[in-house]
């Protein structure tokens, strides 16, 4: 009688979890970085993807532009306590990202997820806030 009660462990943190599994498609990132603030609106000349599963994440990002071919992507493993949440950019077009960790916080509110954090790569000097809108892609 006694076991019945008890809840599985993995239902516990299932429902717990924040429901970031999915393919997410960016609508807006600002960068601020030595007092400059800039805003990028991926609704128009550009399209950027994230897609996030059990362990993995990767993104996809092109312009919309036809005269010209600007393209980057990037993955690798993530982990993710609570709203903490933490890419470790194993692949990446922009060579000089890779082996990098990046934390973030994360939010998720209906279809829309908020990911702020800093992105600090010394060597490149690289030092500024990342804040990302993104909404969540149906099936």
């Amino acid at each position: 009688m006694i076991s019945c009660n008890e809840a599985p462990e993995n239902n516990l943190q299932t429902t717990s979890a924040i429901p970031i599994k999915g393919t997410w498609k960016l609508l807006t990132g600002t960068l601020i970085e030595k007092g400059d603030t800039l805003v990028t609106d991926y609704t128009k000349d550009r399209s950027f993807i994230k897609i996030i599963n059990d362990s993995h994440f990767s993104f996809l990002s092109h312009t919309l532009r036809k005269d010209t071919t600007d393209f980057s992507a990037g993955g690798g493993a993530y982990s993710l306590n609570g709203n903490n949440y933490t890419e470790q950019l194993e692949y990446c077009s922009a060579k000089e990202w890779e082996g990098h960790d990046f934390s973030f916080t994360v939010t998720i509110t209906g279809d829309t997820l908020v990911q702020s954090g800093v992105e600090k790569i010394e060597a490149q000097g690289i030092n500024r806030i990342n804040i990302e809108k993104y909404i969540r892609l149906k099936n």
